[in-house]
């Protein structure tokens, strides 16, 4: 099991929604965030005050898979959130330990689903 962690453009979800749809993803979280990376950021002033604002919105999914879902929904989410510019996020793998699914108790790939 795995937990993927992709943190992508808030105005790409729909998109990213959509592409998860289709290769048979429709569990999810998501989360909004505040973030910066090589982006950096950018400057605006107010009132003759230069501000500088330097973390940016960004949208976090996070998406419990079993093995053979892992690649599917890297795909997903890269052909979902990808523009071809600085900032379209990060996607994280990382190993899942367990998973129980409270309202029937099943562990493990079974609570997953």
């Amino acid at each position: 099991m795995k937990l993927i962690h992709a943190v992508i453009q808030p105005h790409k979800l729909t998109d990213v929604k959509q592409s998860l749809a289709k290769a048979g993803v429709t569990k999810m979280t998501v989360t909004s965030a505040l973030g910066c990376g090589q982006q950096k950021g950018f400057s605006e002033g107010y009132r003759g005050v230069i501000h500088e604002v330097n973390l940016l919105k960004k949208t976090v999914i996070e998406i419990g898979v079993n093995e053979d879902f892992v690649e599917p929904t890297v795909k997903a989410i890269v052909d979902g959130a990808r523009t071809g510019n600085i900032g379209d996020g990060k996607i994280f793998i990382l190993d899942l330990k367990d998973a129980i699914r409270i309202r029937t108790g099943e562990r493990g790939n079974e609570a997953i689903g």
